[in-house]
């Protein structure tokens, strides 16, 4: 089920003409917004959303010179390389995509006995090809006494085993009921050094979250259904502006059959977002689709998922 929107468009991602996808979003002419505004921080009102998908990722590079792929997209490079000026090291790959597929792994032992494991995912690019692996730490208590509402750190890693983002979840309150004490995330990339928040903003209705910066300054908005729960279909929570007014991309929670859905909590989402967005703002996007899997759809035990911001 998709959520209410003045659009309507195919599910994420969207298959074109000679195998790669793009988002789903018609942009205006000249880019994304207003044209008579001024862009956002941290966009280019000439982004368009016809871009190819990129065919490289990073991973190990081998002895001797790499060969250099087609179309100037380069690898990531390796640590004794030096990255973009302001891109935090084993970022880098992110500044040459617009879309992010996030898989949670099936745990055998939380699939057949309902005990609750520390959560792992695998994060791709729009080809399927496996870009970082992100890993929940906690302890055994935790998880299980706390469910979906535990504290955790995540660490995601790319191909060469390297944490390149930390996430911190404090524990929080979930009911809209009691606002002084909301769920927030706090990324940092790299370890230690923090460069974003996301912050639930009180709504007696809807999810909704402020995607904020290293100064808690907010850039962007995400709105999600006020009934979060994937019936046969999608669920999707609109990423907007700073005045939450223009649609700029969408995490969407997608749907994975009746068999997955009912008998284990391994989700699948994707990410959109603009192509020319600050990458530290791309990485605290991936650390607020975990906290969304974490508020509305991580089940424990015989818990069902949770379906609106009340529960």
């Amino acid at each position: 089920m998709s959520a209410p929107g003045p659009y309507n468009q195919p599910p994420y991602p969207v298959p074109q003409p000679g195998g790669h996808s793009v988002a789903p979003y018609p942009a205006p002419h000249g880019g994304y917004g207003d044209p008579s505004q001024a862009p956002p921080p941290g966009f280019n009102m000439n982004y368009s959303p016809n871009q190819p998908a990129v065919m490289y990722q990073p991973g190990p590079v081998g002895p001797g010179p790499a060969p250099g792929p087609p179309g100037g997209i380069a690898l990531a490079p390796t640590g004794a390389s030096v990255g973009p000026v302001g891109v935090p090291p084993g970022l880098e790959y992110l500044t040459q995509i617009d879309q992010i597929l996030i898989h949670q792994k099936v745990e055998l032992l939380e699939a057949i006995i309902g005990f609750e494991t520390n959560n792992e995912y695998d994060i791709k690019n729009s080809l399927g090809q496996k870009i970082y692996k992100a890993k929940e730490k906690n302890d055994c208590c935790t998880r299980n006494c706390c469910g979906s509402l535990r504290s955790f750190d995540m660490t995601i890693k790319d191909n060469m085993d390297r944490e390149v983002i930390h996430l911190i979840r404090p524990f929080r309150c979930v009911s809209c009921w009691c606002p002084c004490c909301l769920q927030e995330l706090e990324v940092q990339a790299p370890p230690g050094t923090t460069i974003g928040y996301v912050k639930q903003e009180w709504h007696p209705c809807l999810p909704r979250f402020a995607i904020q910066g290293a100064n808690k300054e907010t850039v962007m908005k995400l709105e999600g259904p006020c009934f979060a729960c994937n019936c046969c279909g999608d669920v999707n929570f609109e990423l907007k502006t700073k005045d939450g007014e223009t649609p700029i991309g969408r995490i969407s929670k997608q749907w994975s059959g009746l068999l997955k859905e009912v008998f284990t909590d391994t989700d699948n989402f994707g990410i959109q977002f603009p192509l020319d967005m600050d990458v530290k703002m791309k990485a605290v996007l991936m650390g607020a689709c975990f906290l969304i899997d974490f508020m509305f759809f991580e089940k424990v035990g015989e818990a069902n998922q949770r379906s609106t911001v009340f529960s």
